[in-house]
């Protein structure tokens, strides 16, 4: 799907949508997910190099696999997610 978007303020910006469909293995349990997104922006329709990510949840474990992806649908990577650390607070001694 191809949608254009014009701005009525300076040059013409072309914006692409796709649809990917990615297929992958849980890093737990192994079990097959598939997942459908949309990936958008003005960088898509360049031809650059791009890889994303994704946070998944896995339908059988509950594990939240994380993807690497470029938007052509090529799975790069699959990893467990390990969410972002609290800082300690310091003591006030």
């Amino acid at each position: 799907m191809l949608s254009f978007f014009v701005s009525t303020e300076g040059p013409i910006k072309t914006m692409m949508e796709l649809k990917v469909t990615l297929d992958f293995a849980c890093c737990c349990c192994s079990h097959s997910v598939g997942v459908t997104l949309k990936c958008e922006g003005e960088n898509l329709s360049t031809g650059a190099r791009i890889v994303a990510s994704v946070n998944v949840p896995c339908p059988t474990c509950g594990t939240i696999n994380q993807l690497s992806f470029t938007p052509t649908g090529t799975v790069h990577a699959v990893a467990p997610y390990h969410g972002p650390r609290q800082m300690p607070e310091p003591s006030l001694n």
